[in-house]
């Protein structure tokens, strides 16, 4: 791999008038923290960005800027001088390397873009040219163009003091740098969908810190090594994720004891809301995100849902709300937190699961079914008991 990347910004930076230096800014120092402690130089260069790899692996230094949210695609790029000859030499090289990984014959066109207008040649016949001797030099049996749908798209940009070349185009995940939308508080579970939701808002450029609920004895230690490994993998695309490990048995028991068993799931919701957002204030969290699907499960009809956003103002973000669960898990392996998710260790949302779950629970029911419940001290007794961790993207590594 070569050792020069150009990296593309989200399209949704450009576009964001003055605004947009904030944004520039926050893309370039997270990419300065995905490659921390490599031997990587970072350069701002017009509309995009250059990395120079100084004696690191180049394929680590791809991956991890592949995961910077904000960064919309990056290309592995060959050098060249001011030199139509050596220009055409580069993109021989570039090609046949990109041939080699390929058996049959492929499809390919030439693009240009000439930034130094004294270039004596203009796009088009760099592109001519260029094409011309990459075909020639390897043959029918090898290439055949294709300008409108090719298998192989050869890219050469002129700059002022020298060429790029290149071919490649890794995606990264787009969206927005995380840091430019404020801060939420994510109630992460040990399933697939509440990480893909906390993914999915560190996209949206949000500062995602997680609040776990477990229910020790009843949950097991590697029921939580598996959500602390979930906020790991999520560091590794947000930078870091503050964990909130939120002791819940006496309020699960308190549940079990006082409330109809139909409603359980409703009630232990509604106090996972409440203590969520009182943490978020604490936290200077501006909203709460959930890993919800409209209709998925007994707590997640819009029945469900009214009933227990009742207990907060705080909003809720659902990014997963009307998402497919087979779309989730695409989501989830794509991302990296499948394999984890599916760990077969309970979390508390499962142990005390009622046989025949409220589907449209009302609020006047949930209020009657919590009259006996001593809300306001259980809800300080479990935050009194949450430690909190802090997890970075080297904790992954």
């Amino acid at each position: 791999m070569y050792t020069t990347f150009i990296v593309r910004m989200g399209g949704e930076i450009a576009i964001k008038g003055k605004n947009r230096p904030q944004f520039e800014k926050a893309l370039l120092e997270n990419m300065r923290l995905a490659v921390k402690g490599m031997a990587v130089k970072i350069v701002r260069m017009g509309g995009r960005i250059e990395v120079h790899v100084e004696g690191a692996d180049p394929q680590e230094v791809a991956d991890r800027l592949t995961q910077v949210m904000g960064v919309s695609s990056i290309s592995p790029v060959a050098e060249a001088e001011l030199d139509m000859d050596k220009i055409k030499e580069t993109a021989l090289r570039v090609v046949q390397d990109a041939l080699a990984k390929r058996s049959t014959p492929v499809t390919f066109k030439v693009e240009a873009r000439r930034a130094n207008k004294l270039f004596p040649l203009e796009s088009p016949q760099i592109m001519q040219e260029v094409g011309r001797y990459v075909l020639s030099q390897s043959g029918p049996d090898r290439l055949k163009v294709d300008v409108r749908n090719p298998e192989l798209t050869l890219m050469v940009e002129v700059r002022e003091s020298k060429a790029y070349v290149m071919c490649d185009v890794i995606d990264g995940p787009g969206g927005l740098p995380v840091g430019t939308a404020g801060r939420v508080m994510l109630l992460l579970s040990g399933g697939i969908d509440s990480p893909v939701a906390g993914w999915l808002a560190m996209k949206r450029g949000a500062t995602v810190e997680a609040i776990h609920f477990h229910s020790f004895p009843f949950t097991s230690e590697r029921a939580q090594e598996k959500v602390n490994d979930l906020a790991k993998i999520l560091a590794t695309h947000g930078g870091r994720v503050r964990l909130h490990n939120v002791h819940f048995t006496e309020i699960q028991k308190e549940i079990r004891k006082h409330c109809p068993e139909e409603y359980s799931i409703t009630i232990m919701r509604r106090f996972m809301m409440r203590i969520a957002e009182k943490l978020a204030h604490r936290r200077k969290a501006l909203a709460l995100v959930t890993g919800e699907s409209l209709g998925q499960v007994a707590s997640q009809t819009l029945e469900s849902m009214n009933t227990i956003n009742h207990v907060t103002n705080m909003p809720i973000l659902r990014p997963l709300v009307a998402m497919d669960k087979r779309d989730i898990m695409d989501l989830a392996k794509k991302i990296g937190t499948y394999e984890t998710s599916i760990l077969p260790y309970e979390d508390c949302c499962t142990i005390f699961l009622p046989k025949n779950p409220k589907t449209r629970p009302k609020v006047h029911e949930a209020l009657a079914a919590e009259e006996k419940l001593d809300i306001d001290a259980l809800i300080e007794e479990a935050l009194e008991k949450t430690e909190s961790i802090l997890f970075t993207r080297a904790d992954s590594m």
